[in-house]
């Protein structure tokens, strides 16, 4: 097992030190295009950020993810709903727990079946939901700027099948003084581009 990783670690120092090897026989300098390219990367997800944290969805328009769009709206107005539906609610509640328990007899509850303990209970009920929702669009919100930077920096990412590690069983019949004889073992392929 040892001497496995040994060996893919000396594999990867040569791939590396034949890979810097290209650059100087090409008469390049590509440390400074990555670092170009790098500082272009970084722009483009600053640029992603700011406009997912402007106007939520733009940042996905921005790296060409359309189909997540929807899914910050209904996320967004979901819990823009459920903050509005809680807090008209909340509010109603809260007029009326003020006017069961103030000692102005002018002013009395639109909600009669209540006692003012109830009436309490319910305005919690709702306060919590409305809080609930605030935290909800809050995230959600967050989520598109992370998502839209993120995105940003995995445009240039590459998946290609170039990039693979493959690993076959390997058999070898060789000859000998005495007669033949089978190797077996795994063999451990690995594709760079």
């Amino acid at each position: 097992m040892i001497r496995i990783i040994i060996i893919l670690t000396f594999l990867c120092f040569v791939k590396n030190a034949a890979a810097q090897n290209d650059t100087l026989v090409l008469g390049k300098d590509t440390t400074k295009h990555n670092k170009e390219q790098k500082k272009a990367i970084y722009s483009s997800a600053r640029k992603a950020s700011i406009m997912s944290a402007v106007l939520p969805g733009l940042g996905q328009a921005y790296n060409k993810k359309y189909w997540k769009i929807p899914i910050i709206y209904a996320g967004i107005g979901g819990f823009g709903y459920m903050f509005l539906t809680n807090n008209k609610q909340y509010n109603l509640y809260r007029t009326n727990v003020r006017a069961y328990y103030d000692e102005d007899s002018t002013t009395l509850p639109t909600i009669t079946n209540y006692t003012g303990d109830q009436l309490q209970t319910q305005k919690l009920y709702y306060r919590k939901f409305r809080d609930f929702a605030i935290i909800g669009f809050s995230i959600v919100y967050l989520i598109n700027i992370i998502d839209a930077n993120v995105d940003a920096h995995l445009k240039t990412f590459d998946v290609s099948d170039d990039l693979s590690i493959n690993i076959d069983p390997w058999q070898n019949t060789y000859k000998t003084a005495s007669g033949y004889k089978t190797a077996t073992g795994l063999s451990i392929k690995l594709n760079f581009k």
